[in-house]
């Protein structure tokens, strides 16, 4: 059964750090290796670099990011080569560098990244007609916990320290009930990617997790292997939904060249097909505003 988290502390966050209100989410969605897109012919151009976080998608899900950046190549007519990493720290740090241009990331780490050099958002994808995603508190299929205060002393799986679904959201709600993942959990870990956490769950090598929706979703549509063998036992409050971010310094002409092919790819039918797969009806425009939710939680976590 779904519950909606009893988040009342995070709306007020707006007004006073004590309250406790429902928040406003505004909007205007393999293997480790690095290679070039074969589709695209040589050029002199520059390659432009980029990265796919280890946690956006359930494994079957890369090949489908994989013919993206074969269309996006093709349509820029640049070379794109394709960048892996398993954890959002690295991401953001070769976003820093200059090492990546483009990258598709979880809503925590662009917020830190924009609040801390620069980082810029590209668009976002719309998936199921909106622009939000929600962190769902997990169990397996046959447990008797059917509330996260029952997961107290029992075994926990995060998914990366700067996911907001699989670590923030958790931790806030540890934190309105004033106790921490420390004191809470007899034992948690990070599984480095939501897939990896569902089947933890699944398998019973953990009692819960929390998991990004939308893979959970993604998943359990396409291989529902493992999310048969869990249940959603709460569901947060909305979010912004993790965005396409670009680095600060890019040329600007550039920028928007691609931004332009995001927008747009809904508009033909192979760029149809691809998003279809993806689970993404299309890209848009968002405003660093939609995360403004996101950015209260942390602060207020930050304080306790």
């Amino acid at each position: 059964m779904k519950r909606l988290f009893l988040l009342g502390c995070l709306g007020a966050l707006f007004l006073s750090l004590a309250g406790c209100d429902k928040p406003e989410v505004k909007t205007i969605d393999l293997s480790k290796k690095e290679t070039p897109v074969p589709k695209v012919a040589p050029s002199h151009k520059k390659p432009l670099r980029v990265a796919v976080g280890g946690m956006i998608t359930p494994k079957e899900g890369f090949a489908y990011y994989r013919q993206f950046l074969d269309y996006l190549g093709a349509k820029l007519g640049r070379p794109v080569e394709y960048v892996d990493r398993e954890n959002y720290a690295e991401i953001n740090n070769m976003l820093k560098s200059g090492d990546i241009d483009v990258a598709f990331v979880c809503s925590l780490p662009y917020v830190n990244g924009h609040d801390e050099f620069g980082l810029e958002l590209l668009v976002a994808p719309q998936a199921y007609g909106k622009t939000v995603y929600f962190s769902y508190i997990i169990v397996a299929k046959t447990s008797a916990i059917n509330r996260f205060t029952e997961l107290r002393g029992k075994t926990f799986a995060f998914t990366d320290p700067l996911s907001n679904s699989g670590k923030l959201v958790p931790t806030y709600m540890l934190a309105c009930m004033k106790t921490t993942p420390e004191r809470f959990f007899s034992k948690y870990i990070y599984t480095y990617g939501h897939d990896k956490a569902i089947k933890a769950v699944a398998q019973g090598l953990v009692d819960g997790a929390a998991v990004d929706s939308l893979i959970w979703d993604y998943a359990d549509h396409v291989n529902p292997v493992y999310t048969a063998n869990t249940r959603i036992i709460e569901k947060s409050l909305p979010y912004g939904i993790p965005p396409v971010v670009i680095r600060a310094g890019l040329d600007r002409q550039l920028k928007e060249e691609i931004r332009k092919v995001f927008l747009t790819t809904h508009e033909d039918n192979e760029g149809r097909e691809i998003l279809k797969k993806m689970m993404i009806d299309r890209f848009v425009v968002i405003d660093n505003s939609a995360y403004d939710s996101i950015r209260a939680m942390k602060a207020w976590v930050e304080k306790r």
